[in-house]
């Protein structure tokens, strides 16, 4: 009799951590609210047997999923989890993954799955092997996402990018408003339409370029928070994927600095190579951990009828936050401005650099700059524009730059 009663004891245990999962989860659930949901929302085929959810540190990937989970009301047939908790140490993701579908679970929501070791087997697995079971995973590293999707789990998972806040979505969220999208076409035709409640978009657009980007921007630490976004990404999550020593991550750090002094930064890696000790070959690597980290954006050239024979125009950073956020004093306002309209068209549209002026997007041209901007740059060139911040409206060719961040 006694050798049954410590695996009794074994088995209570699980079940007791089990139910902790639950707790944890419920409680998850009502920090969160419904009244602002992210505009990936709509576009996520949640009916998918395994979606994959990415993005930067910070974007919302987590309080989206949990929305989602109010919005159908599924909570009872749902459960979300950590895959950092302390409950994975002694159990596995995919044991819980069963033990969840035997007692009559629909979807499993696993959250910073980056972190769980080996993590795209096991997810493979309960693919495999748990048919009814709907598994979403969302995680803070990209790189070891995309690792992950390309390897076990491609042809199986369903995946997306959680971008940042776009400038529409800062409005409606900081001040309660419902403002649609607007295509390219709209924007370039002046259709964007404001509510009474915006009657100055210019003030809210400047405080946006600041820190609207991440949805805690609300936050009194704002700036503490989106250093570690930077912090994290550079010193945990890149040399995890690359497996880089810490000596050298460090030139992550040099390299991040040259580029956020750029405006913008055009790009010359046997240079930069002998500025952090360190060949051309390597650097073109670094630009493509950070890239794929979102901390950078490549610009390419792509000659007329030649999509493969791209080649770097100009790096950026990958949004204009990370701009004032790593700037010494003023950050360069040109920088700012190109920063953004890259950031906020090539969401859903593709971008490519001009021989002529600033950017190529859906066969138009763009010139972006400041209310002084003239029509130099695109004098002969049709279907052209002129891009302008500090304006409200837009006049025959010339749109308000503020516009493009309604295009999603």
């Amino acid at each position: 009799m006694w050798f049954y009663f410590p695996v009794f004891v074994y088995l209570h245990k699980r079940t007791s951590n089990m139910e902790k999962l639950y707790d944890l989860y419920v409680k998850k659930l009502k920090t969160v609210t419904t009244d602002f949901v992210r505009y990936l929302y709509e576009k996520i085929n949640w009916d998918s047997q395994l979606i994959v959810i990415m993005g930067a540190r910070g974007v919302g990937k987590t309080t989206m999923v949990l929305q989602h989970i109010l919005m159908t009301d599924t909570k009872k047939d749902s459960l979300y989890i950590a895959a950092d908790n302390t409950y994975f140490a002694a159990n596995t993701l995919y044991d819980t993954a069963t033990k969840f579908a035997q007692q009559g679970g629909k979807i499993l929501y696993i959250d910073e799955i980056h972190k769980y070791q080996n993590w795209s087997k096991e997810v493979k697995m309960m693919y495999d092997y748990l048919p009814d079971l709907k598994v979403v995973v969302t995680g803070s590293s990209i790189l070891e996402l995309i690792k992950g999707t390309d390897a076990d789990l491609s042809r199986r998972a369903i995946r997306y990018t959680l971008e940042g806040l776009s400038f529409r979505e800062y409005l409606n969220f900081s001040l309660g408003l419902d403002i649609p999208t607007y295509t390219l076409d709209d924007i370039i035709a002046g259709k964007v339409e404001l509510p009474n409640e915006v009657k100055y978009p210019l003030a809210h657009f400047k405080e946006y370029l600041n820190k609207g980007y991440f949805p805690f921007f609300k936050q009194d630490d704002y700036y503490q928070r989106l250093e570690n976004v930077i912090n994290q990404t550079m010193e945990v999550d890149i040399p995890a994927y690359a497996k880089m020593n810490i000596s050298t991550a460090r030139k992550l750090k040099q390299l991040l600095y040259v580029v956020s002094r750029s405006v913008p930064f055009k790009p010359n890696f046997a240079e930069i190579g002998r500025a952090i000790s360190t060949d051309r070959g390597t650097v073109a690597d670094y630009m493509v951990y950070m890239e794929k980290s979102k901390l950078i954006r490549q610009l390419n050239y792509a000659p007329d009828g030649m999509e493969l024979v791209q080649k770097t125009d100009k790096i950026y950073l990958g949004n204009p936050c990370f701009i004032y956020a790593l700037a010494d004093e003023n950050p360069e306002i040109g920088n700012i401005r190109e920063t953004f309209f890259y950031c906020s068209l090539s969401v859903n549209n593709k971008v490519t650099s001009s021989p002529a002026a600033d950017f190529l997007v859906g066969g138009h041209t763009f010139e972006v700059g400041g209310k002084a901007k003239k029509q130099k740059q695109i004098k002969g060139i049709e279907d052209a524009f002129i891009v302008k911040d500090e304006i409200e409206n837009a006049y025959l060719n010339i749109i308000p730059l503020w516009t493009f961040g309604f295009n999603y």
